[in-house]
Protein backbone atom coordinates (compact mmCIF):
# COMPACT_ATOMS: atom_id res chain seq x y z
CA UNK A 1 0.00 0.00 0.00
CA UNK A 2 2.82 2.42 0.89
CA UNK A 3 4.59 1.71 -2.38
CA UNK A 4 1.37 2.58 -4.23
CA UNK A 5 1.13 5.99 -2.53
CA UNK A 6 4.84 6.64 -3.11
CA UNK A 7 4.32 6.03 -6.81
CA UNK A 8 1.25 8.28 -6.80
CA UNK A 9 3.25 10.99 -5.01
CA UNK A 10 5.89 11.00 -7.74
CA UNK A 11 3.17 11.18 -10.37
CA UNK A 12 1.46 14.07 -8.56
CA UNK A 13 4.71 16.02 -8.29
CA UNK A 14 5.47 15.44 -11.94
CA UNK A 15 1.96 16.42 -12.97
CA UNK A 16 2.15 19.57 -10.83
CA UNK A 17 5.47 20.62 -12.42
CA UNK A 18 4.12 19.95 -15.91
CA UNK A 19 0.96 21.94 -15.13
CA UNK A 20 3.02 24.92 -13.92
CA UNK A 21 5.08 24.83 -17.12
CA UNK A 22 1.97 24.66 -19.34
CA UNK A 23 0.23 27.46 -17.44
CA UNK A 24 3.37 29.62 -17.68
CA UNK A 25 3.56 29.06 -21.44
CA UNK A 26 -0.13 29.93 -21.90
CA UNK A 27 0.24 33.04 -19.74
CA UNK A 28 3.25 34.16 -21.76
CA UNK A 29 1.42 33.66 -25.06
CA UNK A 30 -1.66 35.54 -23.87
CA UNK A 31 0.44 38.41 -22.57
CA UNK A 32 2.53 38.95 -25.69
CA UNK A 33 2.36 42.67 -26.37
CA UNK A 34 0.12 43.33 -29.34
CA UNK A 35 1.74 45.58 -31.96
CA UNK A 36 0.23 48.93 -32.80
CA UNK A 37 -1.78 48.91 -36.02
CA UNK A 38 -0.48 50.42 -39.25
CA UNK A 39 -3.02 52.81 -40.72
CA UNK A 40 -3.65 53.09 -44.44
CA UNK A 41 -6.02 55.38 -46.37
CA UNK A 42 -8.66 52.70 -46.95
CA UNK A 43 -9.19 52.30 -43.18
CA UNK A 44 -9.60 56.02 -42.42
CA UNK A 45 -12.73 58.20 -42.51
CA UNK A 46 -12.97 59.12 -46.20
CA UNK A 47 -13.65 62.80 -45.39
CA UNK A 48 -10.05 63.04 -44.12
CA UNK A 49 -8.44 61.38 -47.13
CA UNK A 50 -7.80 62.77 -50.59
CA UNK A 51 -9.96 60.93 -53.14
CA UNK A 52 -6.89 59.92 -55.17
CA UNK A 53 -5.58 57.63 -52.41
CA UNK A 54 -8.73 56.37 -50.67
CA UNK A 55 -8.20 52.97 -52.31
CA UNK A 56 -4.69 52.46 -50.88
CA UNK A 57 -4.65 49.43 -48.56
CA UNK A 58 -0.96 49.09 -47.65
CA UNK A 59 2.50 50.64 -47.77
CA UNK A 60 1.21 54.13 -46.95
CA UNK A 61 3.96 56.48 -45.71
CA UNK A 62 4.43 60.15 -44.93
CA UNK A 63 5.69 61.92 -48.06
CA UNK A 64 8.88 63.97 -48.30
CA UNK A 65 8.46 67.58 -47.24
CA UNK A 66 10.34 70.86 -46.94
CA UNK A 67 8.90 73.48 -44.59
CA UNK A 68 10.15 76.32 -42.38
CA UNK A 69 10.11 76.27 -38.59
CA UNK A 70 9.78 78.94 -35.90
CA UNK A 71 13.47 79.80 -36.21
CA UNK A 72 13.44 80.20 -39.97
CA UNK A 73 15.20 76.85 -40.41
CA UNK A 74 14.27 74.51 -43.25
CA UNK A 75 12.78 71.30 -41.84
CA UNK A 76 12.58 68.18 -43.99
CA UNK A 77 11.93 64.49 -43.46
CA UNK A 78 15.65 64.13 -42.77
CA UNK A 79 15.21 65.99 -39.47
CA UNK A 80 12.89 63.16 -38.44
CA UNK A 81 14.85 60.30 -39.95
CA UNK A 82 15.12 57.41 -37.50
CA UNK A 83 12.71 59.15 -35.11
CA UNK A 84 9.30 58.38 -33.70
CA UNK A 85 7.24 61.54 -33.76
CA UNK A 86 3.83 63.03 -33.00
CA UNK A 87 2.30 65.31 -35.64
CA UNK A 88 -0.69 67.62 -35.68
CA UNK A 89 -2.25 70.56 -37.54
CA UNK A 90 -3.12 73.91 -35.95
CA UNK A 91 -3.00 77.67 -36.43
CA UNK A 92 -1.75 80.30 -34.02
CA UNK A 93 -4.88 82.47 -33.98
CA UNK A 94 -7.24 79.56 -33.28
CA UNK A 95 -9.23 80.18 -30.10
CA UNK A 96 -11.13 76.89 -29.89
CA UNK A 97 -9.39 73.51 -29.84
CA UNK A 98 -5.85 74.64 -30.73
CA UNK A 99 -4.88 76.05 -27.30
CA UNK A 100 -5.96 72.75 -25.68
CA UNK A 101 -4.08 70.73 -28.27
CA UNK A 102 -0.95 72.83 -27.86
CA UNK A 103 -1.08 72.47 -24.08
CA UNK A 104 -1.36 68.70 -24.46
CA UNK A 105 1.49 68.64 -26.97
CA UNK A 106 3.55 70.50 -24.38
CA UNK A 107 2.65 67.80 -21.85
CA UNK A 108 4.00 65.20 -24.28
CA UNK A 109 7.13 67.34 -24.71
CA UNK A 110 7.72 67.14 -20.96
CA UNK A 111 7.49 63.35 -21.07
CA UNK A 112 9.93 62.96 -23.97
CA UNK A 113 12.29 65.85 -23.26
CA UNK A 114 15.28 63.59 -22.55
CA UNK A 115 14.48 60.96 -25.18
CA UNK A 116 16.48 61.51 -28.36
CA UNK A 117 14.27 59.06 -30.31
CA UNK A 118 11.08 61.13 -30.00
CA UNK A 119 10.13 64.47 -31.59
CA UNK A 120 7.06 66.62 -32.26
CA UNK A 121 5.86 68.36 -35.43
CA UNK A 122 3.01 70.89 -35.71
CA UNK A 123 1.89 72.18 -39.13
CA UNK A 124 0.10 75.50 -39.59
CA UNK A 125 -3.05 75.28 -41.72
CA UNK A 126 -2.92 79.05 -42.25
CA UNK A 127 0.70 79.37 -43.41
CA UNK A 128 0.21 82.79 -44.99
CA UNK A 129 -0.78 84.28 -41.63
CA UNK A 130 1.58 82.10 -39.59
CA UNK A 131 4.90 83.65 -40.61
CA UNK A 132 8.19 82.65 -39.03
CA UNK A 133 7.93 85.63 -36.68
CA UNK A 134 4.38 84.65 -35.67
CA UNK A 135 5.41 81.05 -35.06
CA UNK A 136 8.38 82.20 -32.97
CA UNK A 137 6.14 84.38 -30.84
CA UNK A 138 3.70 81.52 -30.39
CA UNK A 139 6.49 79.06 -29.59
CA UNK A 140 7.82 81.30 -26.80
CA UNK A 141 4.32 81.79 -25.40
CA UNK A 142 3.62 78.05 -25.35
CA UNK A 143 6.96 76.84 -24.03
CA UNK A 144 8.13 75.06 -27.18
CA UNK A 145 11.58 73.46 -26.89
CA UNK A 146 13.24 74.06 -30.27
CA UNK A 147 15.27 70.86 -30.03
CA UNK A 148 12.17 68.68 -29.66
CA UNK A 149 9.30 70.46 -31.36
CA UNK A 150 9.04 72.19 -34.73
CA UNK A 151 6.15 74.48 -35.62
CA UNK A 152 6.21 74.71 -39.40
CA UNK A 153 4.85 76.98 -42.09
CA UNK A 154 5.41 77.06 -45.83
CA UNK A 155 3.67 76.48 -49.15
CA UNK A 156 -0.06 76.06 -48.57
CA UNK A 157 -0.47 73.45 -51.30
CA UNK A 158 2.29 71.33 -49.79
CA UNK A 159 0.79 71.51 -46.29
CA UNK A 160 -2.65 70.69 -47.67
CA UNK A 161 -1.33 67.66 -49.52
CA UNK A 162 0.61 66.48 -46.48
CA UNK A 163 -2.55 66.78 -44.42
CA UNK A 164 -4.82 65.02 -46.92
CA UNK A 165 -2.45 62.58 -48.60
CA UNK A 166 0.06 61.75 -45.86
CA UNK A 167 -1.26 62.35 -42.33
CA UNK A 168 -4.95 61.89 -43.25
CA UNK A 169 -5.85 64.54 -40.73
CA UNK A 170 -7.88 67.43 -42.17
CA UNK A 171 -11.15 68.02 -43.98
CA UNK A 172 -11.50 70.04 -47.14
CA UNK A 173 -13.67 73.13 -46.71
CA UNK A 174 -14.89 73.16 -50.29
CA UNK A 175 -15.49 76.92 -50.37
CA UNK A 176 -13.84 77.60 -53.71
CA UNK A 177 -10.20 77.48 -52.56
CA UNK A 178 -9.00 73.99 -53.36
CA UNK A 179 -6.32 74.20 -50.67
CA UNK A 180 -8.50 75.38 -47.79
CA UNK A 181 -8.80 72.92 -44.96
CA UNK A 182 -10.42 72.36 -41.57
CA UNK A 183 -7.98 70.71 -39.23
CA UNK A 184 -9.14 68.08 -36.77
CA UNK A 185 -8.16 67.56 -33.15
CA UNK A 186 -6.13 64.49 -34.13
CA UNK A 187 -2.56 63.78 -33.08
CA UNK A 188 -0.84 61.20 -35.29
CA UNK A 189 1.85 58.85 -34.03
CA UNK A 190 4.45 58.21 -36.74
CA UNK A 191 7.01 55.43 -36.57
CA UNK A 192 10.62 55.35 -37.79
CA UNK A 193 9.46 54.02 -41.17
CA UNK A 194 7.16 57.04 -41.62
CA UNK A 195 4.01 54.95 -41.10
CA UNK A 196 0.96 56.11 -39.12
CA UNK A 197 0.62 53.96 -35.98
CA UNK A 198 -2.15 55.81 -34.14
CA UNK A 199 -4.71 58.63 -34.07
CA UNK A 200 -5.49 60.38 -30.77
CA UNK A 201 -7.88 63.14 -29.73
CA UNK A 202 -5.54 66.01 -28.90
CA UNK A 203 -8.18 67.63 -26.67
CA UNK A 204 -8.73 64.55 -24.48
CA UNK A 205 -6.38 64.00 -21.50
CA UNK A 206 -7.12 60.26 -21.48
CA UNK A 207 -6.20 59.99 -25.16
CA UNK A 208 -2.95 61.83 -24.45
CA UNK A 209 -2.12 59.38 -21.67
CA UNK A 210 -2.73 56.51 -24.09
CA UNK A 211 -0.54 58.23 -26.70
CA UNK A 212 2.34 58.50 -24.23
CA UNK A 213 1.98 54.79 -23.41
CA UNK A 214 1.84 53.92 -27.11
CA UNK A 215 5.03 55.88 -27.73
CA UNK A 216 6.78 53.64 -25.20
CA UNK A 217 5.21 50.55 -26.78
CA UNK A 218 6.36 51.62 -30.22
CA UNK A 219 9.88 52.16 -28.89
CA UNK A 220 9.91 48.59 -27.55
CA UNK A 221 8.60 47.27 -30.86
CA UNK A 222 11.23 49.07 -32.89
CA UNK A 223 14.25 48.00 -30.86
Amino acid sequence: MLSFFKGYKKFAIGFFILSVIIISIIYSVLNVEKPLPIYNPDTIDATLVDSTIQHVKKYHKIADFSLTNQNGKTITQNNYKGKIYVADFFFTTCQTICPIMTDHMRDIQKEIINDDDIMLLSHSVTPVKDSVAQLKKYAKLKGVNDAKWNLVTGDKKQIYELARKSYLAVKSVGNGDQYDMIHTENFMLIDKKRQIRGFYDGTDPEAISKLIKDIEKLKRMEK
